[in-house]
């Protein structure tokens, strides 16, 4: 084991840089990016360098994963949580300012509406009744809030 230790090369590095990117494809989410960027980095450090001893390519190579692994999750991440919809995965908060039929009168506010092919809990601040015109105003998790519609 040691034999190999002190005959590690550049390439050998390479080796495991592109073998945690390749794992990071199956869906770490950015877990093992800064591990693979230590691995690359490390092959050109010991390129540059070639009489690195393996203690110390260990070290750098774990202060690498550390360093790149907490910048990624500190800088980087909120990029890919970014979108230009925000409501995509939100249900009920797509349906605000939609017109529905209350079909069933909403007894002290409350009930249920049918929205396309869903059958919604809803939340009004008055009794309507059935075939009377909401809006929807607003989501309480998966609770409808609407008001009587002009």
């Amino acid at each position: 084991m040691m034999e190999f230790l002190s005959a590690i090369q550049p390439w050998h590095w390479l080796i495991v840089g592109f073998l945690f990117l390749g794992l990071e494809a199956l869906g770490t989410g950015g877990f093992l990016l800064g591990t693979a960027l230590a691995g690359l980095l490390l092959a050109f450090l010991l390129w540059l360098l070639p009489d690195l001893s393996w203690g110390w390519q260990l070290v750098w190579f774990g202060l690498g994963s550390l360093i790149f692994t907490v910048a990624y999750w500190k800088l980087f991440r909120r990029v890919n949580e970014r979108s230009d919809n925000q409501q995509l995965n939100n249900r009920a908060a797509q349906l605000v300012g939609r017109v529905v039929e209350v079909s069933e009168p909403l007894t002290h506010g409350q009930g249920r509406v049918q929205v396309g092919d869903t059958l919604w809990k809803v939340k009004a601040s008055e009794t309507i009744e059935a075939g009377a015109q909401v809006i929807v105003v607003g989501a309480d998790g998966m609770t409808l809030l609407v008001e009587r519609h002009s």
